[in-house]
């Protein structure tokens, strides 16, 4: 999705909702007393695995008796009644709210758990040295991320070759991706330890909005006359999803948004990452800026993990999991805000979002293990190397036309020039690695002796 200003051409998207004034509600309560624990049981296949709308739950099967209209009449009545407040107004004054569904607690259990050091359980088998490459890895993958799901074009490659090699952007996609690189590496270097002001969110701004915007519009909210509305692909064809509110509550809101975030306001105890998620939507749902919301919403997810010692979050880049289901994460907003502002859609998709980060972080460390191993069994017990050299001779030896500079090893690794140049250094003196000269680049790729390795698998 995207921000853009009014397009009168383009329709609202609306979503189709039941008829619910054929149900009879003077009987209705009569029939779901005579079902006894079957609707409670219904009710659990369309919370989990997934909290589901009508138009899902329409096509399962109904607990018996019950047409589907008068099903999902009886499921929001209990909806309802078991929601929370949260502390996201709308622009009718109403507030947003949201079940605490019975997955929740395990899920956050294990979020605690591996922010802990369990995550690391995994590495053992890898250098302490080596945590910075993750870091590394986890800031460029979101970077990339999130701003491909906000429209930059560009592919994933030509991305992180632009920013391993420091090369400057050649186009607005570029610098989108580049800008929000930056910033999440500020984020972890200086804005996790600052309160947030709107100061600091201008500043954000700036940063993410960087010669990709007119410079007027950079670290400003956006006016009534900006007319900016987000719209998107939902299907196969394309819609308005979110007229933003008007300005006046904008700013009367972002005061609270500031309050919430640095956990000065008076709503009781929410755990980090239910505050963090619900900081991602309310960003999403005010749409303070004129371009930008998106970015800067899971930027600020990312901001407020990290100034909570989350730490194990600089690894888990969260977008490059929604990105894999845009249509899901528009349609998780667009739920929450036309479904009785049923918040829990948005919060559901973005948790299990988070879990499945965990389990492909996981996943990535184990194979990186594996080929630690790998390498280990076949090069002369004679050649020490680090895990850093491992990986690169595995990337070059395992894709078509890999290469690689000082530089870009440089900054995958987060080390100096000099101990970039030391690492290629060596294995260019045992005949793994070739340098050719291209421009001003030395790029190194795979020897003979190196391709000749069983390492392809």
């Amino acid at each position: 999705m995207s921000d853009t200003t009014t397009n009168y051409q383009l329709q609202r998207y609306f979503l189709e909702k039941p008829d619910l004034g054929r149900v009879d509600r003077s009987k209705i309560f009569e029939k779901l007393e005579s079902l006894g624990n079957k609707f409670t049981e219904f009710l659990q296949v369309i919370n989990e695995p997934r909290y589901l709308y009508w138009d899902e739950m329409k096509y399962k099967q109904m607990p018996e008796g019950l047409t589907p209209e008068e099903t999902w009449f009886l499921v929001r009545q209990f909806r309802n009644a078991v929601s929370r407040a949260t502390p996201i107004k709308t622009e009718k004054k109403d507030y947003f709210r949201w079940i605490r569904l019975p997955y929740v607690d395990e899920f956050l259990h294990k979020i605690d758990i591996s922010s802990g050091g369990q995550i690391f359980t995994t590495m053992e088998a890898l250098s302490e040295s080596n945590k910075q490459k993750f870091i590394s890895r986890g800031i460029l993958e979101e970077a990339i991320a999130s701003s491909q799901l906000e429209g930059a074009h560009t592919t994933r490659q030509a991305a992180k070759k632009m920013i391993t090699e420091k090369r400057e952007p050649r186009n607005k996609d570029e610098q989108m991706i580049l800008n929000n690189y930056n910033t999440i590496a500020k984020i972890d270097e200086d804005y996790k330890s600052q309160p947030l002001s709107e100061a600091l969110l201008f500043e954000m701004h700036r940063m993410l909005t960087q010669k990709t915007i007119k410079e007027e519009q950079q670290g400003r909210f956006r006016k009534d006359s900006d007319n900016i509305v987000v719209q998107g692909m939902i299907g196969s064809q394309e819609y308005i999803s979110h007229i933003p509110p008007n300005e006046n509550f904008v700013k009367e809101e972002i005061r609270r948004v500031i309050e919430f975030a640095n956990d000065e306001d008076s709503e009781k105890f929410l755990h980090p990452i239910v505050k963090a998620i619900f900081l991602h939507f309310w960003i999403g749902y005010l749409h303070p800026f004129v371009d930008g919301n998106g970015r800067l919403a899971r930027t600020l997810f990312y901001w407020y993990l990290l100034k909570k010692k989350y730490w194990t979050f600089m690894y888990l880049p969260i977008s490059l999991v929604i990105k894999r289901a845009p249509i899901q994460y528009s349609m998780a907003y667009i739920y929450s805000e036309q479904d009785f502002y049923d918040a829990t859609y948005f919060f559901d998709f973005h948790i299990r979002k988070i879990m499945q980060a965990l389990s492909d972080f996981n996943e990535y460390v184990n194979e990186k293990i594996l080929e630690n191993k790998q390498i280990d069994s076949i090069i002369s017990k004679d050649i020490n190397l680090v895990d850093r050299q491992r990986y690169l001779i595995h990337h070059l030896a395992s894709e078509t036309n890999a290469y690689s500079t000082i530089t870009s090893h440089a900054t995958l690794n987060n080390i100096s020039r000099q101990t970039a140049a030391k690492d290629i250094k060596q294995l260019v003196k045992i005949g793994l690695i070739k340098g050719l000269r291209e421009g001003k680049y030395i790029k190194y790729n795979a020897t003979q002796k190196l391709l000749d390795m069983p390492l392809h698998n």
